[in-house]
């Protein structure tokens, strides 16, 4: 019975992922045409279709949203309803059937068309009613379902999905829409997290635990006391990043020293510091503090200059996570 279960299990996976495999080559004017449409829009994306179709169309309404293309779902029997009412003629719509022969999709065409919106296609059959009305007809068409019955839409879905996603990546491509755009539309969540910047967490100006290369002792000790990172960032005349002084330095120091009234913070602090550059991920620095062992890490800007000081503890409680 387990083996059967599996057996089953693959050739679903199999039959789906020839689906998708078979999109591949099958691109060609038709998208690129899709896609300068909706670069075009000043408005939104419609995304339309019933049944299993409808379940894909939002999936790919919140794949546009959330990648720098405002889309939303309208179902085809509200939208005869009166939620067509929230369609402009600054919009365009894509419209989602395998067999593009849906009666429920089919009836908005007539209306879209009035209003004035380009339709963008996505079928199984591309000499269907719906196709034939459309201005693009992006084909989908699969050899059989995953479904022994060839009924259950399953390699047909997922090759729509797919399509979906094809279009999302190009268009996001097309408008360079980079890390930074998708924080925003991502603030929440583990996204989110993995998208915020150090300089978000980061302890700037007058917290930053800060002496000349020339301080004494007790002045390295003060600031560290004073701004409770552990540690000093050690600067020269100018103002750069010149080393960095730990708990930890100190401790040595008083191991191995007993005359320490010359001492000076460029006799003691670690000259090859790790640093992150301002604007880095915060994820990044987490990565870097957990491969070097180390609680603290200075983050400068271009010229070396520290601009920001963070502690581990800091990037914890923001709730990242390097893994």
């Amino acid at each position: 019975m387990a083996e059967a279960i599996i057996r089953s299990g693959r050739n679903v996976l199999e039959v789906e992922s020839r689906a998708v495999a078979a999109l591949v080559h099958s691109l060609d004017k038709e998208f690129v045409k899709a896609v300068n449409i909706i670069l075009g829009v000043k408005g939104r994306i419609i995304i339309t279709g019933i049944g299993k179709s409808g379940i894909v169309g939002k999936k790919i309404a919140a794949t546009l949203s959330s990648t720098g293309t405002p889309a939303f779902f309208l179902h085809p029997v509200e939208a005869v309803h009166g939620d067509v009412g929230m369609v402009t003629q600054e919009d365009a719509a894509i419209c989602l059937s395998k067999s593009g022969n849906t009666n429920e999709v089919s009836e908005l065409i007539p209306i879209f068309k009035k209003i004035g919106l380009p339709i963008i296609t996505i079928t199984g059959n591309v000499r269907s009613a719906l196709a034939q009305r459309s201005d693009v007809v992006i084909k989908v068409a699969v050899m059989n379902e995953a479904c022994p019955h060839g009924l259950a839409p399953t390699a047909s879905t997922t090759a729509m999905l797919a399509m979906g996603d094809a279009l999302a990546v190009a268009l996001l491509e097309q408008k360079q829409f980079d890390s930074d755009d998708f924080a925003f539309l991502h603030p929440a969540g583990s996204l989110g997290k993995k998208l915020q910047k150090i300089d978000t967490i980061m302890f700037t100006g007058k917290y930053i635990p800060t002496i000349n290369r020339s301080a004494e002792l007790s002045a390295v000790i003060s600031e560290i006391t004073r701004k409770r990172f552990g540690c000093v960032c050690v600067v020269q005349n100018d103002g750069r990043l010149a080393g960095i002084i730990t708990d930890g330095d100190l401790r040595r120091l008083l191991q191995r020293e007993t005359d320490l009234k010359n001492v000076k913070a460029v006799d003691i602090m670690n000259n090859n510091p790790k640093v992150v550059q301002a604007g880095s991920l915060a994820v990044q620095a987490l990565e870097k503090m957990e491969q070097n062992n180390i609680l603290q890490l200075v983050v400068v800007d271009e010229n070396r200059m520290p601009v920001g000081m963070v502690h581990l503890h800091d990037l914890l409680e923001a709730g990242l996570d390097a893994r």
